[in-house]
């Protein structure tokens, strides 16, 4: 008996050396493994795969807490940008249909939006881009498998499918790029119960009608902005301040613009509770944090905009030995998008700087996506290049949008000292508004530099239409040194509402009238 142990044992022995040997030598069953199959992990496949690694991709969405789901792509691609942008683009259109009779269109009075037409085309198109994905996974030779992935070792990761079945898979690096998702309030009683998040509006079927948006993140404003847009009776709920982390005068312009435009607006108020009632309405309770005194109304949907809690709980970090911030549930990272296990990384959302004196880094998809295909570079080592973080630039899709690249007028202030700073400022209007009659009061631009020297700009901010449009091309600049004297040396394009940032020359320090006049 004691020799059959000792067999045993030996026999033990020598498959742990082989196992061990095997992993040495590299031969895992991927040179890649990309848990998440988001912006940023599958930018990141597919780059890596293209260099000629070994590479798998797992995704599985867990279906919100009100049962949605979706298919490949992501945040952006199913409950984000996209849809976010479409509905967008409709809210405008119903304003082009008003500014149209001013322009000589026969339009009828009465025009009415039909929710379940728009909902029907925008869930197709994001539908045609997850199969999209999935083909650009196989043309690339990418291994795509819809299961959930959670770390066993920092070789080793456990894949789980929705029917339970399980396998497990080695690679030699392994990218965690989960994501985030939004958060609920538990505290408040039936928050969970009955509210919704940006995880649910974009694949309702029916019109969330009269909408209680609680939240003035960049996600609330989009979402109230569009539902305002389309005709429904929409309250944005602002504990604090809007757009937290953007530059604040800007975001004053923007709620001004949206309060002008039909949304209402209740500051300084938090959501206490929620009950349903027998018509089937929903009954919210709030407090008015400057009075103390509680108020009712009563909703057709509740939208929960409090935020987003990166996915990394059952990722198993801890066993492996990922560092991460406890507080706020991200993975702690290196510049080189490294976790505190060296063949470990993380892109995307979940990934926080390891050091004091880096800025929080954006959650946007394009910076996902730059970083993903840096990273497949350096992973198969056709390069050193880390991604850039600073002057990434942004658009909030609110009614009337608002770009921006670089520091806010607070942020330079407090880096530089307000002596330091010079800020010029222009408020336009937009030569499509004039016909219309529409109200340009929040059409403003605004450049930040440093006041010494070549005037090297910090910032710059623009509220007005195609913000997007006009700030991605000016974002180029800041890879130059963009400074004061290189915008006054530019050309405009006549007429646009871009070539205004080509004529500023009214400083705020002067006291001057900014509105621009004529050509």
């Amino acid at each position: 008996m004691a020799a059959f142990s000792r067999s045993s044992q030996r026999i033990r022995a020598f498959r742990t050396l082989i196992f061990t040997r095997n992993f040495t030598a590299g031969t895992f069953d991927y040179d890649l493994v990309v848990i998440g199959g988001g912006s940023g992990g599958l930018a990141c496949s597919k780059e890596a795969a293209q260099l000629g690694h070994r590479v798998a991709v797992l995704d599985y969405v867990e279906p919100s807490l009100k049962g949605t789901k979706w298919g490949l792509g992501g945040t952006c691609v199913n409950v984000g940008c996209i849809p976010k942008k479409l509905m967008h683009q409709a809210a405008l259109l119903g304003t082009a249909v008003k500014d149209a009779r001013k322009y000589g269109w026969q339009i009828p009075e009465s025009l009415s939006h039909d929710w379940p037409t728009m909902a029907e085309a925008v869930q197709n198109h994001v539908r045609s881009l997850n199969w999209g994905h999935r083909v650009q996974l196989q043309d690339k030779k990418v291994k795509y498998l819809n299961m959930n992935g959670s770390l066993v070792d920092k070789h080793t990761i456990r894949a789980v499918n929705a029917k339970g079945k399980e396998m497990t898979l080695t690679a030699k690096n392994i990218v965690l790029a989960t994501g985030g998702r939004p958060k609920y309030p538990t505290h408040v009683p039936g928050a969970v119960d009955f509210g919704i998040t940006s995880d649910d509006v974009f694949w309702l079927t029916e019109s969330p009608k009269k909408t209680l948006v609680v939240g003035a993140s960049y996600v609330g404003l989009e979402c109230a902005g569009f539902l305002t847009g389309i005709g429904l009776d929409t309250t944005v709920m602002v504990r604090s301040i809007a757009l937290r982390g953007f530059d604040q005068q800007m975001s004053g312009l923007v709620t001004d613009y949206m309060e002008a435009y039909g949304t209402k607006f209740s500051w300084r108020c938090t959501p206490k509770k929620i009950e349903k009632l027998q018509s089937g309405l929903l009954q919210v309770t709030w407090m008015d944090l400057n009075t103390k005194e509680e108020h009712q109304d009563t909703f057709n949907s509740v939208l929960w905009a409090v935020g987003r809690a990166p996915e990394t709980k059952t990722l198993n970090l801890e066993k492996v030995g990922v560092e991460i911030n406890k507080e706020t549930g991200k993975i702690i990272v290196a510049a080189d998008e490294a976790t505190s296990v060296p063949n470990i990384f993380a892109i995307g959302d979940i990934g926080e700087p390891n050091h004091a004196l880096f800025q929080g880094r954006p959650e946007l998809t394009p910076t996902a996506i730059k970083a993903g295909k840096l990273l497949a570079h350096r992973l198969v080592g056709h390069s050193n290049e880390l991604m850039n973080y600073d002057n990434v630039a942004t658009t909030v899709f609110t009614p009337l949008e608002y770009g921006c690249v670089g520091l806010s007028e607070e942020e330079a202030e407090k880096r530089h000292g307000k002596d330091q700073i010079e800020v010029y400022h222009a408020f336009y209007k937009p030569l499509e508004f004039t016909v219309a009659e529409r109200d340009a009061t929040q059409c403003y631009i605004k450049v930040v530099c440093l006041r010494e020297g070549e005037q090297r700009v910090l910032g710059l901010h623009f509220t007005g239409p195609n913000a997007g449009e006009v700030t991605q091309g000016f974002s180029l600049g800041f890879q130059c040194g963009l400074t004061y004297e290189h915008l006054r040396n530019t050309v405009g394009i006549h007429p646009t509402c871009a070539e205004e940032l080509t004529k500023l020359n009214v400083t705020k320090r002067s006291g001057l009238d900014a509105m621009v006049t004529g050509c």
